[in-house]
């Protein structure tokens, strides 16, 4: 009887183990694709620095002239 209760006290641990692995992997891959987002969105942004500052460049040169 305590080998059965004992068994089953370690499946039910074992399967609450399981149930944290899984959140883990599931918050990892969820801040793995924000991260993916926000590199894509830091990538779009200087993109967009880097085309004003082409611009400003270009008006500072025609006003030179």
């Amino acid at each position: 009887m305590k080998t059965l209760l004992a068994i089953a006290a370690a499946v039910a641990l074992s399967g609450c183990g399981l149930d944290v692995a899984s959140s883990a992997a599931t918050a990892a891959a969820a801040r793995k694709q924000e991260i993916q987002e926000a590199q894509k969105t830091m990538q779009q942004t200087q993109q967009k620095i880097d085309s004003a500052m082409q611009q400003m460049q270009q008006r500072a040169d025609s006003n030179n002239q």
